[in-house]
């Protein structure tokens, strides 16, 4: 009956308003193209973009959107439903292992600190791979570590390679890179002792060779070696150079995880404090104390990995939250039973932070009022033309920024005063309201900014049997808002041939103010509107 009603709590909290705002261009919208473009070719074992093979990332995530699709529709509701349904999973696994290890309180702390930290809730609510990925490569590497302390060790040993498996066919052999890392750094750690026999290690590389060969094998029998080499050549370029506009310092993911993952992030830092050396007396506690030690193996070969990996995107390091959450949740729990206590400097790291996020969503309603006085300072045209969107704003709705400013004084007083537990539960709960209020008042203002307009251009076209191209830079969006459909003429991929060839249809293009005076000034365009930031041509 507890399963349940933390399933339907955490649905609750992942599924409404899924589609309240557009899919955001690049990653949400390509995959989501990819699963329309399987839906309308009938193709089901090769990913394509533009009805191309497009052999960048596995089909796994996307035979679950085909899926989804095909209940819903083809829309972005539909897009982000299976992350929502891996979200009300995530929850209730984390609350059956905290469970396990300890008790319920702490399974239900497990589960509050996840949902109630912002970015691990907010990608529940997204169309993107990661959420599903970091879902089963936690779980390969957790049955890994129950292979110890389980009665019948072959047993997970079997469901860590499943799991391993499906993590690949999610997102590549990244997976393999990540679960070889954890173990390498773990036995090392342990001084080369460890429960993990040559035959688990064996029954791990069995099942999951054995799972993710379902495609890989099916595609190399059916197609060849091309696809598969294009696909590895692919991930390789991907750790080893940095990708086009998605660079970053060392630091990055670290910066990212103190701020995103807010409030868990900053329990972390009371594992600073000195502690007496714990004896671990009984079996159970010996085995908390190492999934203590796999869990911040696993956190620290994520986090160090995509720091030294050139190309930096925010979700690369989204595998960190299930280390990280447990580990903030261990510590939630013992302050909450009163066996450890917080410092205060670390609740003066809570007020600070929370502070500014507050903050941060208090202005942002203040800018779109008070957008005038700002374009002076803004050099960025493409920027400044983004922000002549018409977006209604109010001063009023500072107030929710202000509200969970509020609300964060009130935890840290609360905690201050030895209230703990009413401390936690207010931090945690107040940031899950807040999240839904951003992501159902707040992102569409924002994504009304950021390509609305280009995204209204493309569903205009929707239906019309014409050509469209983005001009000066890359994008899905045209692909799927217009519900393109296989062109016969093969000159289409040709740029040359759609400016200045003998076209077949009608061809319409998009670029980007800062991108747009050649294409204003070609003999075979004209300029058919203007707006946000886009301008929008035909060819005469």
């Amino acid at each position: 009956m507890k399963y349940l009603l933390i399933a339907l709590v955490a649905a609750l909290l992942f599924i409404p308003f899924l589609g309240a705002v557009h899919l955001f261009d690049w990653d949400e919208i390509n995959f989501a193209e990819a699963a329309r473009e399987m839906i309308v070719s009938h193709n089901y074992s090769q990913v394509q973009i533009d009805f191309r093979p497009f052999w960048e990332k596995p089909p796994l995530f996307i035979w679950m959107q085909v899926g989804s699709m095909m209940i819903f529709g083809v829309n972005d509701f539909a897009a982000r439903f299976p992350n929502a349904i891996i979200g009300v999973a995530t929850i209730v696994s984390l609350f059956a292992i905290g469970k396990r290890l300890v008790d319920e309180k702490l399974g239900f702390w497990w589960a509050l600190v996840y949902a109630g930290s912002w970015l691990p809730h907010f990608y529940f609510k997204s169309g993107i791979i990661d959420p599903t990925f970091n879902f089963f490569i936690f779980l390969s590497i957790y049955f890994a570590y129950r292979i110890t302390y389980n009665s019948r060790p072959y047993r997970m040993a079997i469901l860590s390679g499943l799991f391993l498996g499906l993590a690949v066919l999610t997102k590549g052999p990244v997976a393999i890179l990540v679960a070889l890392l954890t173990l390498l750094v773990y036995w090392l750690w342990n001084k080369a002792k460890i429960g993990i026999g040559f035959a688990h290690l064996g029954l791990i590389a069995l099942f999951a060779s054995l799972t993710t060969l379902l495609w890989f094998g099916y595609e190399i029998v059916a197609h060849g070696w091309w696809f598969v080499n294009e696909f590895v050549a692919y991930q390789i370029r991907l750790l080893t150079t940095e990708d086009a506009g998605h660079g970053g310092p060392f630091l990055y993911h670290w910066i990212v995880l103190l701020i995103g993952c807010f409030p868990a992030s900053t329990f972390l830092f009371s594992y600073l404090q000195r502690r007496k050396k714990t004896i671990y007396s009984t079996p159970a506690a010996t085995e908390m104390k190492d999934f203590k030690i796999w869990m911040w193996v696993l956190f620290w070969v994520v986090l160090i990995l995509f720091s030294i990996v050139k190309t930096k995107i925010v979700h690369y390091s989204s595998l960190c939250y299930f280390p990280l959450s447990f580990l903030a949740a261990w510590q939630v729990y013992k302050i909450a039973e009163g066996k450890q206590l917080l410092k205060g400097w670390n609740i003066a790291l809570i007020f600070f932070i929370g502070l500014v996020l507050g903050l941060a969503i208090a202005l942002l309603p203040l800018v779109g009022v008070y957008k005038d006085m700002l374009i002076p300072y803004i050099g960025d045209k493409f920027a400044l033309a983004n922000l002549q969107a018409i977006v209604p704003w109010s001063v009023t709705e500072s107030v929710y920024g202000v509200g969970y400013m509020i609300l964060v004084v009130i935890s840290g007083v609360l905690l201050v005063r030895k209230q703990v537990v009413k401390g936690l539960l207010c931090l945690f709960l107040s940031t899950i309201v807040v999240i839904q209020v951003t992501v159902v008042h707040f992102v569409p203002k924002i994504e009304a900014y950021s390509q609305r307009a280009a995204i209204d251009y493309f569903i205009s076209l929707q239906g019309k049997d014409v050509y469209v191209k983005a001009l000066g830079y890359h994008s899905y969006a045209q692909h799927y808002y217009t519900r393109e459909q296989p062109h016969t003429n093969k000159n289409y991929y040709n740029l040359d041939w759609l400016l200045n060839g003998q076209i077949d249809k009608p061809a319409y293009f998009i670029c980007r103010i800062t991108d747009s005076e050649p294409y204003r000034q070609h003999p075979n365009l004209e300029v058919i509107g203007e707006k946000n930031g886009f301008v929008f041509l035909k060819r005469k």
